[in-house]
């Protein structure tokens, strides 16, 4: 079984909080029980992508060893405190031949903040054929270095926006940790990065409606990829109705290959007054 063993390159300065790698070290209560322990001072919210890619870090500690996920579907059901260690609790519902089907739960105070369904599977050759090409943006290597908040451990480069927007739809993005040659925490990096920012920026409202809080989030992972090498982050919107909004994305390496792919439902709805 893979081991949740503490993480090389842990080491960070304490003036800028915990490193991602860090917040992907977690410790190992029980059979199938995990605990993120590392938090954040005078934080805001906990942020969606860091519960989610915890809790695939968890449910990868219960796969045989050789199954890397390839798909994840989660729902956030309530707001999570950064400032609080967060309880994972995994349910193994299968072990296949060449698949693993693992539920995650992510609790705080004894309330469910997080639910996921995560798979895992044997990589196997076949056909690898990608049908679109990767969004046209410059080389990151060439654009001004940006920083997108809530990210830890994530240097972003922004090339030229498909339209003007308050969040960026298009955008750059590597882990500046050192990240060990394991699939798993690449996988995680990845899931991390992809609750960032909005594909529903680019909708204009008539009215105070403007884009919220995730619903439910699923990424596929493709093919592998190093998280600690250039991926262009792409965010699509599709529709905003009822309150909601949902768009779609894609993840590419700086060769172009298309390496995830996203999808999201959000809140789109005029703020509650306090």
């Amino acid at each position: 079984m893979r081991s949740l063993n503490p993480l090389p390159g842990l080491d960070r300065d304490e003036e800028t909080g915990p490193s991602l790698l860090e917040l992907l070290d977690l410790e190992e209560i029980d059979r199938d029980l995990y605990r993120a322990a590392t938090v954040f001072d005078d934080p805001p919210r906990l942020y969606g992508g860091q519960v989610a890619a915890q809790a695939l870090r968890a449910a990868g500690g219960t796969v045989p060893q050789g199954r890397v996920p390839h798909s994840l579907h989660g729902y956030y059901l309530r707001a999570g405190d950064a400032a609080r260690p967060t309880i994972f609790r995994v349910e193994r519902d299968r072990d296949g031949r060449s698949f693993s089907a693992r539920r995650v739960v992510a609790l705080q105070g004894g309330e469910v903040i997080f639910n996921m369904s995560v798979s895992f599977h044997t990589p196997q050759p076949g056909v690898d054929r990608q049908v679109h090409p990767a969004p046209e943006a410059p080389a990151p290597e060439g654009l001004a270095p940006t920083t997108l908040p809530r990210l830890q451990s994530v240097e972003c480069r922004l090339p030229p926006r498909p339209s003007p927007t308050r969040w960026p739809t298009r955008f750059w993005a590597r882990c500046t940790d050192a990240l060990p040659d394991d699939d798993l925490v690449h996988a995680c990096v990845l899931t991390y990065l992809s609750d960032i920012s909005t594909g529903l920026a680019a909708i204009e409202s008539d009215g105070p409606e403007m884009p919220g809080a995730s619903l439910d989030h699923a990424v596929w992972f493709h093919r592998p990829v190093r998280m600690d090498e250039w991926v262009l982050m792409d965010l699509v919107p599709h529709t905003v109705a009822g309150g909601r909004g949902w768009y779609t994305g894609t993840l590419h390496t700086a060769r172009g290959v298309l390496v995830a792919s996203l999808a999201q439902e959000a809140l789109f709805r005029a703020p509650r007054s306090r």
